[in-house]
């Protein structure tokens, strides 16, 4: 695939984004695109591998490796590079309902796993994915297709997240009539109100992709809460044939330490939903870190996200901290070639801190302790301590306290970005659907299916809080077992 001496030939190279100090000045997204001729270059490098890894979507050592919803990552690299477009199109949504999505929000376990990155950097499949699809959209190529027959089977997905989104393309491209309830104001989930717009635009392209799939015949239902006054649970198990629950992990983790109930304290994801409604001109009331000294607790893309947000609301000063230690700057012995590779990374949130501020934002192996607040009961500071991981007497990497390395540090405004504990409850129990032990709804990987006939499961409230493109893989999956269900077989893939 691409051009047979190509990675011996040509760099990798990655567009420039836009500088630091000029996208802080508002909320538009940063990336840019490499011209055509430079992009053919990158899809060059795509050698003939033989065994290409970066589409098995697998799971090594607890990650992603390769990706997920497996795209035909050689084909389309090598139209590119013969200047197919049209055709690279076609090949990247035989797998992929949404490559803006992912070619803006994913980490890319493609890249990980690239043959190529085992011994020079990776093809650069991410950029190459993202100018296909946008391409497609600015060409007029990618128009609506509706199914051209109806099976008379009715499915309510109840989330409008990746994954609900997924499920719903695929059962409505089988023929059913899809209808997507959202509790929230718009669908998109967390495309639309967990990631800042600077990352993933919500107008032009979350908004233009939930538009298409209405033209294609999807029903968006917002504003309403299955389970609750709005939408009994009664009711929807009579109108519909078929359910699949997408409602994500949205139970955040806490940190329940002295002085947690202080004002100033809040989760990272009321901060960045608040925001995103603001810059969408839904409220204008939101979470401020303008004039403050802002503590992000935990690192991850919502961490990120929360550094950059703060930036541009004019913060004080910045600082994260990660109770993890900093990742080598290349692969450790112990990380081998094609598993994720845990190396230490700039994203765009610490790049632009470290434009305003000289230096990154995050403070490693360190932890928090108390909240310490003022008279009026507002958080003034936090105080912390670095720690060290060791085994414990199970054998478990634990966090210990390293004595004499306390600070104490002022804080107007704590974000709490520790990740998410699992789906709320109330839905999984009204319709009795089982779950496990970490709460999340039991249903096998691969069958989707919960206790409840006719009821099955997708993404984070299935498998826990992980990446995007993996709740696309579980809604696809779904749609194919729920249409398999309703019909007796399936064509869906």
């Amino acid at each position: 695939m691409g051009k047979p001496t190509g990675f011996m030939e040509y760099l990798r190279e990655l567009p420039a984004d836009r500088e630091p100090q000029e996208r802080l000045k508002d909320w538009n997204e940063f990336h840019l695109h490499l011209p055509e001729e430079k992009l053919r270059i990158q899809g060059a490098r795509c050698m003939d591998c033989g065994i290409p890894f970066c589409h098995t979507g697998k799971l090594v050592s607890g990650m992603a490796c390769g990706c997920p919803v497996n795209n035909l990552i050689p084909e389309f690299n090598d139209l590119v590079y013969r200047g197919l477009w049209k055709q690279a199109l076609a090949r990247l949504l035989k797998t992929n309902n949404f490559p803006e999505f992912t070619g803006r929000v994913c980490p890319a376990p493609c890249e990980g796993s690239c043959t190529l990155g085992a011994t020079e950097p990776a093809v650069t499949i991410k950029n190459i994915e993202v100018s296909i699809i946008d391409r497609g959209w600015e060409e007029g190529w990618i128009v609506p297709n509706p199914p051209q027959l109806r099976t008379g089977k009715k499915v309510a997905v109840v989330g409008s997240g990746p994954a609900g989104l997924a499920a719903a393309a695929q059962l409505n491209k089988a023929g059913h009539q899809v209808t997507v309830f959202e509790r929230a104001s718009q669908p998109g989930g967390l495309l639309m109100f967990g990631i800042p717009n600077m990352k993933l635009d919500k107008k032009d392209v979350v908004l233009r992709r939930i538009r298409l799939m209405e033209q294609e015949g999807i029903a968006f239902v917002c504003n309403t809460a299955i389970g609750g006054s709005d939408y009994p649970v009664e009711k929807l198990k009579g109108e519909f044939d078929a359910v699949v629950m997408a409602t994500g992990a949205t139970v955040p983790r806490d940190l329940p330490i002295e002085g947690r109930p202080l004002n100033g304290i809040h989760f990272a994801m009321d901060f960045l939903t608040a925001n995103t409604k603001s810059v969408l001109g839904e409220t204008t009331e939101f979470i401020s870190a303008e004039g403050k000294n802002v503590i992000i607790i935990g690192g991850g893309d919502t961490g990120t996200d929360c550094v950059g947000t703060s930036l541009r609301h004019g913060c004080t000063s910045v600082t994260q901290l990660e109770i993890m230690p900093r990742f080598p700057d290349t692969r450790a012995e112990d990380n081998p070639w094609p598993e994720w590779p845990k190396t230490h990374k700039v994203d765009y949130g610490q790049e632009e801190a470290a434009a305003k501020y000289g230096s990154d934002p995050r403070v490693f192996l360190t932890t928090a302790t108390k909240f310490e607040g003022d008279a009026c009961g507002n958080v003034k500071a936090v105080h912390t301590v670095e720690v060290k991981w060791e085994r414990n007497a199970q054998g478990q990497f634990v966090p210990s306290q390293v004595p004499g390395t306390e600070q104490v540090r002022p804080a107007d405004l704590v974000l709490l970005a520790m990740g998410f504990l699992g789906p709320e409850g109330e839905l999984p129990q009204a319709l009795g659907v089982q779950q496990d032990g970490r709460s999340n709804i039991k249903a096998e990987y691969g069958k989707y299916a919960t206790n409840i006939p006719g009821v099955f499961a997708a993404g984070d409230c299935r498998r826990g809080q992980s990446l995007v493109v993996w709740a696309f893989n579980e809604g696809r999956g779904a749609a194919r077992e729920c249409d398999r269900f309703l019909m007796g077989e399936t064509e869906l893939p």
